[in-house]
């Protein structure tokens, strides 16, 4: 439980790296938290974000495997694109200010930028609780 705690912790500091990132960059992708209601919403947006990557994203990257394998699996970032730009819509905690080509492109880079961060910092998670 502790574990999985610290890593619902870690992707959210991630996501909210990846927004400074991204406003520096002048994307459309911001996420708040400023205040304690703004981090507890980050967080409920993070679980539905995690929620929706084991779910549809796993969906969707068995139904496009052919088209994975073509590109090398190149295209599983789009759909991570995709399942941010989803979970960005529903208003909690992040969100994408562009729409259209220059809003999934936003999205494209904040998923990488998360993924990359979210390695990074998974890699100083300890692997086994010493409880």
């Amino acid at each position: 439980m502790k574990r999985l705690l610290l890593r619902w912790v870690t992707l959210a500091f991630s996501v909210f790296a990846a927004s400074m990132v991204s406003q520096s960059l002048q994307l459309g992708f911001h996420a708040k938290a400023d205040t304690p209601q703004r981090i507890l919403t980050l967080m409920i947006g993070v679980a539905v974000l995690a929620f929706l990557n084991v779910t549809l994203g796993k969906i969707l990257k068995i139904l496009t495997l052919p088209l994975s394998c073509i590109t090398l699996g190149l295209f599983s970032l789009v759909i991570n694109a995709a399942i941010l730009y989803l979970a960005s819509r529903l208003g909690l905690g992040f969100s994408i200010t562009d729409d259209g080509i220059k809003g999934f492109f936003a999205a494209f880079v904040a998923s990488i930028l998360i993924s990359l961060i979210n390695g990074v910092l998974g890699v100083l998670l300890p692997d086994e609780d010493d409880d």
